[in-house]
């Protein structure tokens, strides 16, 4: 048993899920810098505030906390333009250029 749970955790797709999330973690901490460092002053420069989180309504004595909403779905679209732009569209380019599709040649 002991033997077939060490095979199963030696195989290679195993590790490249563990490795391939780590990274994911490392680089989420680098977009989530890029967006909350840069990207998020040039909005405040911009529009006044780098936060919407103070925006609300009431109604009836319900306090609704919709700029908290507005500032994650902000927050949203910057990372994935910060994706799109700095990640996908260079790796595509790669790709493009090699011929190849991703995965080929290792």
């Amino acid at each position: 048993m002991f033997t077939d749970f060490k095979k199963f955790l030696m195989r290679g797709n195993l590790i490249e899920i563990a490795v391939g999330l780590v990274l994911a973690v490392a680089f989420t901490a680098v977009v989530n810098a890029l967006v909350e460092g840069m990207l998020m002053p040039l909005i405040a420069a911009i529009v006044g505030e780098p936060s919407f989180d103070g925006l609300t309504f009431e109604i009836n004595d319900a306090v609704f906390h919709y700029g908290r909403f507005l500032t994650q779905v902000t927050n949203f679209v910057l990372v994935a333009a910060a994706l799109f732009f700095l990640v996908v569209r260079p790796v595509n380019a790669l790709i493009a250029r090699t011929g190849r599709p991703a995965g080929e040649g290792e």
